[in-house]
């Protein structure tokens, strides 16, 4: 079953953000747009340089109205660890979320059972939380931020304009489609 256009479970989370522990629960995406980032653990060698990416792209999520989460299997302990001694994970400003129990990565379906982490997804949750898009990989392939930016600028255009979609490699500004009987056959 997928998750697309279903609501974010209920569920409570304490992360490390800026020199403190916070809680995030589904109410802390509500309002906003939020894209969770899930990770399989802190103080591996491909994670580090995702939370660089993602940090050097914060302030365009900010400007697009999201906050950006990043999870794994850890406890908040070990996020401030991580935080203040790997220089790229030290860049973060938003939240590192623990899982240890695993409800956030079995809710989002990316739970390894046999390994007790999570698989690479990136989830986009609109500020109703309802999930509006999903990528599950395998852990040996790092993400680029870049394009999960470029999926929150589409997911909130067509949010904002119902009866346009934003075709292949769409970017912010450039044309969309209104589907029409006139469209079949003729792209």
């Amino acid at each position: 079953m997928s998750l697309i256009n279903t609501e974010v479970q209920p569920f409570k989370a304490t992360a490390f953000q800026a020199g403190e522990f916070v809680e995030v629960t589904d109410a802390s995406l509500k309002g906003k747009w939020s894209v969770l980032i899930f990770m399989p653990a802190a103080f591996t060698f491909n994670c580090p340089t995702e939370v660089e990416d993602a940090a050097e792209n914060y302030a365009e999520f900010q400007k697009a109205g999201a906050e950006v989460y990043i999870v794994t299997t850890d406890t908040h302990f070990s996020h401030k660890v991580w935080h203040e001694t790997s220089p790229a994970v030290g860049k973060a400003q938003f939240p590192l979320v623990g899982d240890p129990t695993h409800q956030l990565t079995r809710a989002f379906g990316v739970h390894i059972e046999e390994e007790g982490l999570a698989l690479r997804g990136t989830f986009i949750v609109n500020p109703e939380g309802v999930i509006k898009t999903l990528e599950i990989h395998d852990n040996a392939i790092a993400r680029d931020i870049s394009e999960t930016l470029r999926k929150l600028k589409a997911a909130q255009y067509v949010a904002a304009n119902p009866n346009e979609v934003c075709p292949a490699k769409w970017k912010e500004g450039e044309k969309t489609l209104a589907p029409s009987l006139d469209l079949v056959g003729k792209i």
